[in-house]
């Protein structure tokens, strides 16, 4: 599985944490998308270059981490084909892989201790898709207008 992970400067250090972990794990290849420390920088850039990852096959799955994770939903969920889920327990994160199809986990750093992300990201790599009705439901968001990877 190939796992992309980015960040803003409030999420940094969960990145930082969540990375470490996440190399020392079989099957996995990670590719951090930045930043590099925890100087400000604006979200939406970083949440755009893990999203245009995904859409252009370089990754299977994205996590992505602000201080809340609300801005980096809002702005990955603006790229269709892009299922972005802030999950702030693992029980959110089954449901997200589930029944929702999430392809990108997102999580809140200032919010989240991070013994909870690494179970929270536990689930959302090892939960699959449901199918069936919820394949549906999926295929109807994903045909919404949406950012084109721009």
């Amino acid at each position: 599985m190939r796992i992309a992970i980015a960040s803003d400067h409030a999420g940094f250090r969960l990145k930082e944490h969540l990375a470490e972990w996440l190399r020392g794990r079989d099957a996995l290849v990670l590719e951090d998308l930045g930043p590099s420390d925890d100087c400000s920088v604006d979200y939406p850039d970083f949440a755009g270059a893990l999203c245009r990852s995904l859409l252009a096959g370089s990754a299977d799955i994205g996590i992505l981490i602000c201080n809340s994770g609300i801005g980096m939903s809002i702005s990955a969920n603006r790229y269709r084909g892009i299922r972005a889920a802030l999950c702030l327990y693992p029980d959110m994160a089954f449901w997200a892989r589930h029944h929702n199809d999430a392809n990108v986990l997102v999580l809140g750093g200032g919010m989240t201790a991070p013994f909870l992300a690494r179970e929270i990201v536990k689930v959302f790599l090892t939960e699959e898709f449901d199918g069936g009705r919820h394949g549906r439901r999926v295929g109807k968001m994903d045909s919404l207008p949406g950012v084109q990877g721009s």
